[in-house]
């Protein structure tokens, strides 16, 4: 090693810089220095620096002490793997250069490693590291701000140089390490400068290494022959302290402090596990830098704020901030790999339309057989042969307990009500031929409201709903065309509702996909990361194509719902009698309305997982909702379709449960006040939809209610005990009851975060309570499912019970921080391209597909059941 120690003249009378004179790729700095005893010219070559900055800073560097006297300038030949301890004054500056053979087939990287040895320093030391094609400058002791101004002091700081590519083979470069301070004190450091041996990363090889927020860590990676996409993964032991891994880029500078790595390229915060598919069309240089930084503090990561310092310039105590991580890069999977999941994800929805398609030619060949005469008598239900023997079925009431009569009601008073009815609006006496006559005699009647306000008419709706024993002829007296054009409206509105929510969804979650490739701030989506394949401008193809699903099963639904609906009004029109009064009412509003929400449910869920956060998950709830609220619907409707809500109340019901979800969204984590709101208010609903249901919609809420519950009070528990007159209807109702005070007290008590998905089970516990309900019943009234049916039960649940288990898996959440979330991510574990998440959309779509066919079936052995004979539960 040499050393060169030259004095320089103060400055007498002038100081003049010439110029700053670049070429394409250095930049040549002169300066004159006029004195007394002569001129002395003093010339400089820097790396080319891409902004006019990086120039100044040079210049200050050079010509601050200059300019304020003698200062003597120390250059030194430096060599690697050698540790330098040396002091540092406002009156002396020391130059180390070094020099390095590189080679474009090999990129071999330079760490600068500094420490400052001197307590209390009265100005910090700066290092500027002056290369060819680069300049890197940095103070130590180092200052990073954390959150609120927050400051923390590093005296180690370790650093490695750019290494931009290289055009020829091999070349020597010399580069410069420049010290120097305005401390007039003497300031003690040590300087090592070596080679980093693994600076190139090797595919599929785990590489460990060491970061501290001063001493971040980056490595090359270059893109193997015939690899297009790689996934570069970093995983730790330890979850803090909080750190960042970012791709950027082969170019100077390379940003790998705190408060500059997302300035470019991707990047993403990681507590134990952190995982980006890299491209090799995004990097026009076929390979890129690894840059892991570990952070100041870890709120970023979910971990504690440090207390707010007393004074606004006092230093913190950063503490052991030292974390080992690993980082391996592998090949991601190829374009056989895409088309077998698209062609896999056809391929099991299309077999399902197949699957329909012989079972609609099986059943049309036994219809068919039917009517000749050929069908086994030992197939009809009891309900049926007791239809065709002119007998009444067994009432489900002489069973058990439900024979007592416990109507407060008088013997007399029943009698003279089921008497009534049976003789005004009964079919008992009636044939079918008369029936079907005086239907077409009666269409003149068109608008419902017609029907239903006429005083006489609504003194008849009080005798016939509040019988003990209700018949669905009783509750299916309005004209089938009104009904239809009632029932018809639940289709066209969810079909508006859905166009105008999806457009500006659609929009938005472009806009979100945008922003992530443009900012590279892969923290705003809660990807599974570890099984994200992207295509095109999507980050997780995987999850949007699983969702195909929904759409085709949805679709397939209402083409089967399209078919019965038209062999339904042909028999209508050619007055089948079986079709005009037998069986459950045929409306199909309903389910157009399902099958449409199914499909809205894929398309919206599709856009959600276009980039999964905390602001768009009501995209992915808000048609389960929907489909939820339909399904009860449809199943109240069966047996009571005169009535069943109309499609104006129950959108408006349904748009106020999404905005309660989107209020326990925003508002609702730890708020202790909006939960004992939302309680109140969900004991209230259950009650008085519990009363509307009770009395079948014969009842008002006014100003005189408390009197009339102060009289029932009175007259049925003080004054003489009796039972409830309507007993079914009461158990299913207490038993609602009991679930939902239940829900409602785990929520105030719990008050779980994910507040979205606690509303939606306790929609789907009231639609099981209610589904459960009406099999009992069913079976209880002496009715039977289908074989046909049956088999959808059971198909349902098996494939329900699967699905619930990989939903429950939990492979993200944003419920917590990103680099929280990422903690749950999982491999693929299908195809080497779906993962739990996608087979949880596979099931859960065929479960609902398998859901609708249950309730389109499960009455099927009602359709030559004269309505008079069904009872109503």
């Amino acid at each position: 090693m040499t050393s060169q120690r030259c004095g320089v003249p103060s400055v007498s009378t002038q100081q003049r810089i010439n110029g700053c004179i670049a070429d394409k790729n250095t930049i040549k700095l002169s300066a004159r220095h006029d004195s007394d005893d002569g001129s002395s010219m003093l010339e400089f070559c820097c790396g080319f620096v891409q902004s006019g900055p990086g120039c100044l800073v040079l210049m200050l560097v050079l010509w601050g002490p200059v300019a304020g006297g003698t200062n003597v300038v120390i250059q030194k030949d430096a060599q690697f793997n050698v540790t330098y301890y040396d002091t540092v004054t406002s009156d002396n500056q020391t130059i180390y250069s070094y020099n390095h053979t590189v080679s474009r087939n090999k990129t071999e990287g330079v760490r600068v490693s500094v420490e400052l040895l001197s307590e209390s320093a009265q100005s910090p030391v700066l290092f500027v590291v002056r290369q060819k094609q680069a300049v890197l400058s940095f103070q130590v002791p180092l200052i990073l701000r954390g959150l609120y101004q927050r400051k923390y002091q590093y005296t180690q700081v370790g650093r490695t140089l750019c290494q931009p590519p290289m055009k020829v083979r091999s070349e020597m470069q010399f580069f410069y390490i420049d010290v120097s301070t305005l401390s007039s004190a003497g300031i003690h450091y040590q300087l090592r400068v070596s080679r980093v041996d693994s600076f190139t990363l090797q595919t599929d090889k785990k590489f460990s290494f060491n970061a501290t927020p001063s001493q971040p860590q980056f490595f090359n990676y270059v893109f193997p022959d015939g690899v297009d996409t790689v996934i570069v993964k970093v995983n730790s032991q330890k979850n803090f302290p909080c750190s960042v891994m970012s791709i950027q880029d082969i170019q100077c500078p390379v940003y790998d402090l705190d408060n500059n790595v997302a300035f470019i390229g991707m990047y993403q915060t990681m507590t134990t596990t952190s995982a980006i598919t890299v491209q090799r069309k995004d990097f026009p240089s076929n390979s890129f830098y690894v840059v892991v930084v570990v952070k100041t503090e870890d709120e970023a990561c979910g971990g504690p704020l440090r207390f707010y310092p007393l004074l606004p310039d006092e230093l913190m105590d950063a503490g052991n901030r030292s974390k080992t991580l690993d980082v391996i890069v592998s090949p991601a999977i190829n374009s056989d790999v895409y088309v077998m999941g698209m062609l896999f994800c056809f391929g099991i929805f299309l077999s399902f339309y197949l699957l329909t398609f012989l079972v609609a030619c099986v059943e049309n060949k036994r219809m068919n057989r039917k009517r000749e005469g050929l069908l086994n008598p030992a197939d009809t239900s009891p309900a049926e042969t007791a239809s065709l023997l002119g007998k009444p079925p067994v009432s489900p009431y002489e069973y058990g307990s439900f024979a007592d009569n416990t109507s407060t009601l008088s013997s007399e008073a029943v009698t003279d009500s089921l008497a009534s009815t049976q003789g005004n609006y009964g079919y008992i006496d009636r044939s079918l031929e008369t029936v079907g006559r005086s239907r077409q005699e009666s269409l003149s009647s068109v608008e419902e409201d017609d029907y239903d306000t006429l005083a006489d008419i609504d003194s008849d709706k009080n005798i016939v709903r509040t019988k003990k024993f209700l018949c669905v002829s009783d509750l299916a007296r309005k004209d089938k065309r009104i009904l239809s054009k009632k029932y018809q409206i639940y289709f066209w509105n969810i079909a508006t509702i859905g166009v105008f929510y999806a457009l500006p969804v659609i929009q938005l979650v472009i806009t979100y996909q945008t922003v992530v490739n443009v900012t590279g701030n892969q923290d705003i989506c809660y990807y599974n990361f570890l099984c994200a394949h992207p295509l095109g401008a999507l980050s997780s193809f995987n999850n949007i194509l699983s969702n195909l699903g929904y759409v085709m099963l949805g679709l397939l639904f209402l083409l089967i719902i399209l078919q019965r609906d038209i062999l339904h009004n042909r028999a209508l029109e050619r007055n089948d009698s079986t079709a005009l009064e037998c069986g459950i009412p045929k409306h199909f509003g309903l389910y157009y309305a399902m099958g449409t929400a199914l499909m809205m449910e894929g398309l919206l869920s599709a856009c959600y997982h276009v980039c999964p956060n905390y602001t768009n998950f009501q995209f992915d709830t808000s048609f389960m909702y929907m489909i939820a609220g339909l399904c009860m619907l449809k199943l109240y409707q069966k047996r009571h379709p005169d009535i069943n809500a109309s499609a104006y109340s129950a959108y408006a019901c349904l748009a106020a449960v999404i905005f309660v979800s989107v209020l326990g969204v925003v508002f609702g984590k730890g708020n202790t006040v909006f939960w004992i709101v939302f309680s109140v208010i969900h004991i209230l609903a259950t009650m008085l939809l519990s009363t509307q249901l009770y009395y079948m919609g014969r009842w008002r809420l006014n100003s005189g209610i408390l009197r009339r519950m102060l009289y029932v009070i009175y007259t049925d528990c003080i004054r003489q005990c009796s039972g409830p007159m309507y007993i079914d209807r009461m158990v299913l109702l207490v038993m609602g009851n009991i679930v939902n005070w239940s829900l409602a007290a785990y929520g105030l008590i719990k008050r779980p975060n994910d507040f979205a998905s606690y509303l939606l089970a306790i929609a789907i516990c009231n639609l099981l309570l209610y589904f459960a309900f009406y099999i009992i019943m069913k079976l209880r009234s002496g009715e039977r499912i289908k074989c046909l049916a049956l088999v959808c039960i059971l198909f349902t649940a098996v494939v329900w019970g699967f699905a619930l288990f990989f939903f429950f898996q939990g492979l993200s959440t944003w419920q917590k921080t990103p680099a929280e979330s990422r903690e749950h991510n999982r491999e693929c574990i299908l195809l080497s391209f779906f993962d739990d998440h996608d087979i949880w959309h596979f099931l859960s779509s065929i479960a609902m597909f398998g859901s609708f066919l249950v309730l389109l079936t499960m009455d099927d052995d009602l359709d030559t059941v004269q309505r008079d004979k069904i009872y109503v539960f």
